[in-house]
Formats: C-alpha cells, sequence, structure tokens
C-alpha cells in the first residue's frame, strides 16, 4: 500500500474514533443507549437464528411443543428455522428502537405457526397414503435454479453438493410437493362460474327496517303465578339436609342406622363422610322447589318419599347420580308462597327451561295484536301506543350467514341490534325479511330470546357497477378465507400442543 494511502486511512480512523467519543461526550446515555439497541438488532436477527442457547455447555432444545406428537423444534437447517430465518428478514426493514423486542417475538411466533401448517398438512397426506413420486420429486429437483446451466441440468453443478445435503434437499422437494397437493385440494375447488354473480346479485336489493320486540322476560308474572297455581306439586317448598356416600348402598346404610342409634349426628357424619358440597355445611342443602330436586333424585318415586318426610325425619337410602344418600327434613314441606318474587323467578326459570312454547305462544298473540294496530294505524304510531320496544337497523342486503367482503357486502352482526345477533343464519327470518311487501307488518317470528315483527320500510336497487365490483372480487374473496380457515382449524387443533409462550420466555426473550 502507498504511503500516502496509508495516511489517508490513519485520518479516517482517528476521524472516525474521533467522532464517535465526541458523541459519547456530548450525551453518553442516549449513545449508550443506541449501542444497547444495536446489539438488541444484531442478536435478535443474526445471531438467533445461527445458534441455538446452551445450558451447562450443552446444547438447548428449543422444542415449542408438538403436533400429532411430532416435535415443534428448531435446529440450525430444519424448516423452523428457515422459516424464521426468512422471516427475521423481511422484518429487518420495520426495525427501530421501541419495538425490537415485539418483532423479534411476532417474528418467532410466525415462524412456530408456519412449522405447525408444514408438519399438519405432512401428517394430512401421510394419513391419506399419499407420497410423492420418486420420479416426480427427482423432476423438479432437475429443475431448481442452483442446478441450471445455459438452460438445462448440470450433472456437474449438482455432483458439487455433497450427499447429504442432496438428501435433505430431495426431502424438503418431496414434502413441498406433497403440501402443494393437500393445497390444492383442498383450496383449488372450482368456482362454479355464476356463483360470484349470484352473489354480487345478492346484494343488489337492500332493505331497511324498524322492528317491533316482544322479549321472553316481558312474560309477565300474573301468567306466571298462574302456572305455578297449575302445577302446585313442581313448586312445592321443601327445606332438606343431605349426606352422600360414594362408596356403596350398604355403607350409605351402615352411616344412617349409625345417626339413628345416635353414635354420631347427623352434622358430624356429613363433615367426616359425605362427599358432597354440602359436606362442609353439615350437610344442609336449603330451601328447594320440588323441580329442583329432580336430578339430586332421578326416580320420582323415591323423590316424592324425599320431598314428604316429616321434620326431623330421615328419607331412606335412594340412588343418586354421584353414589347413594339420604336426607333429613329440616321443615314440613308447603306451597309455594306467590308473594315472594324470588319463588316467582325461580318458576319464570323453570318455564323458560321446560315451558318456553307457552310463553312463546302469550308473545305471538301480543305480537299478533300489535300488527292489527299496525295495519291500520302504522307501524311507529301502534310502537307509541302499546308500548313495544322498537329498533330500525339498515339498509341491509339479503346477507344469509353473515358474509364479509371488506366493505361490498354488509353483515347483520354489523348493526349492532343484541335481539338480531341469533337471526344470521335464520333462513326464515331473511325469507320474512325480503318477502314481506314494504310499509307492511311481517307476521310474527322467534329469533334467540325474543318474538319479533320485521316492517320493511324502504327498499333500493344497488348499481350495476357494485355487484359487477363482488363478482370480480369473489374468488379472491373465496381463496383468502378458505385460507384463513384452514390455518384457523390446525393452530386451533386439539392435536396441537402448544408450548411456544414457555419456551419463548425462557429461551428467546432473555436474548433481548
Amino acid at each position: 500500500m502507498a504511503p500516502r494511502q496509508k495516511k489517508q486511512l490513519v485520518h479516517e480512523d482517528n476521524s472516525t474514533k474521533g467522532e464517535w467519543i465526541r458523541r459519547f461526550k456530548a450525551n453518553p446515555f442516549v449513545f449508550i443507549g443506541t449501542i444497547v439497541v444495536l446489539i438488541i438488532v444484531i442478536v435478535a436477527f443474526v445471531v438467533v437464528p445461527a445458534i441455538v442457547p446452551e445450558a451447562g455447555g450443552r446444547s438447548v432444545d428449543l422444542n415449542f411443543g408438538s403436533y400429532d406428537k411430532i416435535p415443534i423444534s428448531y435446529v440450525p437447517g430444519n424448516y423452523f428455522a428457515t422459516m424464521q430465518g426468512n422471516i427475521a428478514r423481511w422484518y429487518q426493514n420495520y426495525l427501530n428502537e421501541s419495538n425490537a423486542q415485539t418483532i423479534n417475538q411476532m417474528v418467532w411466533r410466525q415462524a412456530f405457526e408456519e412449522t405447525v401448517l408444514h408438519i399438519a398438512m405432512l401428517q394430512e397426506m401421510k394419513q391419506a397414503g399419499y407420497v410423492a413420486p420418486e420420479a416426480v420429486v427427482d423432476r423438479e429437483v432437475a429443475q431448481l435454479p442452483q442446478f441450471q446451466e445455459n438452460g438445462r441440468f448440470s450433472v456437474a453443478r449438482y455432483r458439487q453438493m455433497d450427499k447429504i445435503s442432496r438428501l435433505d434437499l430431495w426431502r424438503e422437494v418431496q414434502e413441498s410437493i406433497a403440501k402443494q397437493h393437500y393445497l390444492n385440494d383442498v383450496m383449488g375447488l372450482r368456482i362454479p362460474s355464476g356463483e360470484g354473480a349470484f352473489v354480487g346479485n345478492m346484494t343488489a336489493r337492500v332493505r331497511s327496517f324498524g322492528m317491533a320486540v316482544f322479549p321472553l322476560d316481558s312474560y309477565p308474572n300474573e301468567e306466571v303465578i298462574n302456572y305455578a297455581l297449575s302445577e302446585p306439586d313442581l313448586f312445592r317448598i321443601t327445606h332438606l339436609s343431605r349426606i352422600t356416600i360414594n362408596s356403596s348402598e350398604r355403607e350409605a346404610r351402615q352411616v344412617l342406622d349409625s345417626i339413628k342409634e345416635g353414635t354420631k349426628t347427623f352434622e358430624e357424619a356429613a363433615r367426616e363422610l359425605s362427599a358432597d358440597s354440602y359436606a362442609d355445611r353439615g350437610g344442609e342443602m336449603g330451601v328447594r322447589m320440588a323441580f329442583e330436586l329432580t336430578s339430586d333424585v332421578p326416580d320420582s318415586q323415591e323423590r316424592e318419599t324425599v320431598i314428604s318426610a316429616l321434620p326431623g325425619d330421615y328419607s331412606p337410602v335412594v340412588k343418586v347420580p354421584s353414589g347413594w344418600a339420604f336426607f333429613r327434613a329440616e321443615e314440613a314441606v308447603r306451597p309455594l308462597d306467590t308473594v315472594d318474587t324470588a319463588n316467582i323467578d325461580k318458576v319464570r326459570s323453570y318455564m323458560r327451561s321446560f315451558e318456553r312454547g307457552r310463553i312463546e305462544n302469550w308473545l305471538f298473540d301480543q305480537a299478533s295484536l300489535f300488527t292489527a294496530a299496525a295495519g291500520e294505524s302504522g307501524f311507529d304510531a301502534a310502537v307509541e301506543e302499546q308500548g313495544v320496544q322498537k329498533r330500525d337497523f339498515g339498509p341491509l342486503p339479503l346477507n344469509y350467514g353473515g358474509v364479509s367482503m371488506e366493505n361490498l357486502f354488509t353483515t347483520l352482526s354489523a348493526q349492532s341490534i343484541s335481539e338480531l345477533i341469533p337471526a344470521e343464519s335464520d333462513e326464515k327470518f331473511w325469507r320474512i325479511a325480503f318477502y314481506t311487501p314494504l310499509e307492511t307488518p311481517s307476521e310474527p317470528l322467534v329469533v334467540g330470546d325474543n318474538v319479533l315483527v320485521l316492517y320493511p320500510r324502504e327498499e333500493t336497487i344497488k348499481e350495476t357497477a357494485d355487484t359487477e365490483e363482488i363478482n370480480t372480487f369473489y374468488s379472491t374473496f373465496v381463496s383468502s378465507n378458505a385460507e384463513t380457515s384452514l390455518r384457523s382449524h390446525f393452530l386451533h387443533s386439539e392435536r396441537l400442543d402448544d408450548k411456544f409462550v414457555a419456551t419463548f420466555l425462557q429461551y428467546l426473550f432473555s436474548f433481548n
């Protein structure tokens, strides 16, 4: 090297050192912080992809879980490591001081998920009995760019690669072919030529609605009481204590005999021997209605014996789902107190579970009266006169199933009306909504916990350009939706043992 060049390099080197020293003296904390962030970035995106952490001088197995009991591990050179490296390089352009740690975790998580999908698809093909033919794999390998020379396969270039690397590459190509077949089978289903146009035409008619709501909870207390009085046995009030023995009927009888003989008190036996949730309370069950004992004592005759016991008496040992039990009556059975609102609430709850049809029939009658009034005085006037709950929603296309396509296809859920949540896939709802004449109240229909009356207010026909836009993007939408569904299926599968967070925090978070 010429002396002048050496002097120039020395001058530049001294100049660089001087600049670093000047920056350090000017603001040492910022300077050090910048260097630390630089080190974090280097470790996250250069060092970590190239090494596996070590513990006690031995390599640590970066195992993030398993799929179908196949380990999901980071090993230099394997699929996980390749994906981690590729994703890390892509994210490098987005790194800054504030997001290095977050992006590092995102890189590893995405690599993990891609590896799960890789293993899952290969397992699906394996279980289907598919193996890529050797001739097909050989042909694909021969077409790889690294083996091409003057547009043709080069044997010389192929032999420059060592045998182990060639075998690994061959297996990678074989797996890639299997995965591609799986994706073609699952996501490559042909879309009928008219389907996009049909879906687009679904948005052509758009309607806005008024809606009258008759909730199940509006069923009046008077009707609840009338029902309770018509079925007095169901709602008798009893106060019981209980001891449950799950070993054998014989042992349950022995415990009952010891209590009757005075060897143990009922409360002592409950705390020491009972195998139910009442043991800590000395067997105290509290007040129950007769119908609430159905699950405790399934046999109706045995249940009646328990309910009818006199105060202080013990029932015989009876069969219960968890073993055998006997009861002590704390008070005499008594009829329902209809003044107690808590009792009425219990009867209402029973009716919602076992007599729902009775409630719906009553609400249908109220809705029919409303419909008649709306036909005479108008929808809004009838709402005000009868004090009915009202909702307005729309404009909305006939979107059965809640198809969501950007801003092109409005969904029922986007209306943010709780009473409509169960209606998205209710065929009767959509039929009534779009075939009831405009400005005419519909027939009543049950949706979830409400009886509804729809009132179509307006209808517009969209321009052809809007429906054609949906037709244009429909195939892309279907493919994207299929891919999302596929990822969700595998990433939420019971066959996946996801230990990503634990492994990342133990071995990789410390690098940051």
